[in-house]
């Protein structure tokens, strides 16, 4: 289940748009302002966010500038939903890195289009990655330097090592659900194991570090 994280400080637009994202199949996690928002990314990484503009304590602007300076919120979709519809409001958050800028009010069918084709961009630039990393990686080693006994076992679960093997071969979440015929969210928790035991960070580094050490996935 993808994730998605709504900044607003108004009460019943954060509950409306929550609840119709989870009504679509989404999980939400809710913020009322940048500062809270940057908190709840720092420990649960969502997969797009949509914010408001104007808030308490860090403006929307500002939260989305902290974003993009991360590591893991470089390419991390970002849709502003703002009351601001000011051309100069516009141009300022596409160019601080949001994604997409839509002014309230908002059609619900027109919301849930901008965060599917974000989405799916996203998965698209995520798979781009992973297949640049592994052409990389084949033209930079030489035979004579190839790992001549086999990669140290991972310290996975033998569910984990299926996720991981999928994972290095591109296939995004939605995807290695159907393959292993296990839920999306139960893909995102093993997934989250598998970083946080070999202390990486994002799929991308995961492929990475897979290619180095010469893992491979399993054969069919």
């Amino acid at each position: 289940m993808e994730r998605i994280l709504v900044v607003d400080d108004e009460a019943d637009c954060q509950t409306v748009l929550g609840m119709y994202l989870e009504s679509q199949g989404y999980r939400v996690q809710c913020a009322t302002s940048g500062i809270e928002a940057l908190s709840i990314f720092e420990n649960d990484p969502p997969d797009l966010v949509i914010s408001d503009v104007m808030m308490p304590e860090m403006d929307g602007f500002e939260f989305c500038r902290r974003l993009r300076n991360t590591r893991l919120g470089k390419l991390m979709p970002f849709i502003f939903l703002s009351g601001q519809g000011e051309i100069e409001s516009k141009v300022e958050g596409h160019s601080i890195g949001a994604d997409d800028y839509l002014v309230k009010p908002f059609q619900s069918e027109e919301i849930l289009a901008k965060v599917k084709a974000q989405l799916e961009r996203s998965h698209r630039i995520h798979a781009e990655i992973v297949r640049l990393l592994q052409n990389s990686t084949a033209l930079t080693v030489e035979p004579k330097i190839l790992p001549v006994a086999p990669p140290a076992p991972l310290p996975l679960t033998p569910a984990e090592e299926r996720v991981f093997g999928e994972v290095i071969q591109g296939y995004t979440n939605k995807q290695i659900s159907h393959r292993l015929f296990i839920s999306p969210r139960t893909v995102q928790a093993h997934l989250g194991s598998i970083f946080s035991k070999l202390h990486i960070e994002n799929r991308a580094q995961l492929v990475k570090f897979a290619l180095e050490r010469g893992y491979k996935p399993p054969q069919s």
